[in-house]
């Protein structure tokens, strides 16, 4: 049975600091470089290959291997208009010790609503996501492998998401490369 990261605290963790730290690579925006906290993307992970709208990584968080790919919105919609929020990106990962292959998460930005589920649709296809904080995650864990199925086939991904304090987003993914990206974290993480 795949682990997902909200039922591990230490490896979403530890996933989540890769992830960063691979998302301020991503978002070299004024913003972003104003905020210390974050470690360089050279710290913890290493880019493996660009292709089109998704990049390819590794990092050895805790000496435990994680490979994913990950990708910053093309496009993002919130209501009100006006209202802030950090990047949001989304993921999918590997991490071999944990036997986990190709989980789908995503950061979006700021702290969501409790109890609300996020969307992500791709095409036709629609899949329920289960929210924690500023991270989502598929809620059916057997729906996953189908989701990155019809990711690779898909030409966008659009999340749908509520912050805690009701303000909607919408932000669209290219999947453009992700087929590519996902085939070399394969490589990578065996």
């Amino acid at each position: 049975m795949t682990k997902t990261l909200w039922q591990s605290p230490a490896i979403a963790l530890l996933t989540a600091a890769a992830v960063l730290s691979c998302a301020a690579a991503f978002a070299q925006t004024p913003q972003a470089a104003k905020k210390p906290a974050k470690p360089e993307p050279t710290e913890q992970a290493v880019l493996l290959g660009q292709f089109g709208d998704w990049g390819a990584y590794t990092a050895s968080p805790g000496g435990k291997k994680v490979c994913f790919a990950l990708s910053k919105p093309t496009s993002a919609v919130i209501e009100p208009a006006n209202k802030k929020r950090d990047p949001s990106y989304a993921f999918v990962s590997t991490r071999p010790a944990e036997k986990v292959r190709n989980e789908v998460s995503v950061i979006v930005g700021y702290s969501q609503k409790a109890g609300v589920d996020a969307t992500a649709a791709i095409g036709t296809a629609s899949y329920v996501l289960y929210t924690q904080n500023d991270g989502a995650w598929v809620k059916n864990a057997a729906e996953e492998a189908q989701m990155v199925e019809t990711m690779r086939k898909g030409s966008d991904m659009v999340v749908k998401s509520v912050s805690h304090s009701g303000a909607k987003t919408a932000d669209t993914y290219s999947l453009k490369g992700l087929g590519q990206a996902l085939d070399k974290v394969g490589e990578e993480c065996k």
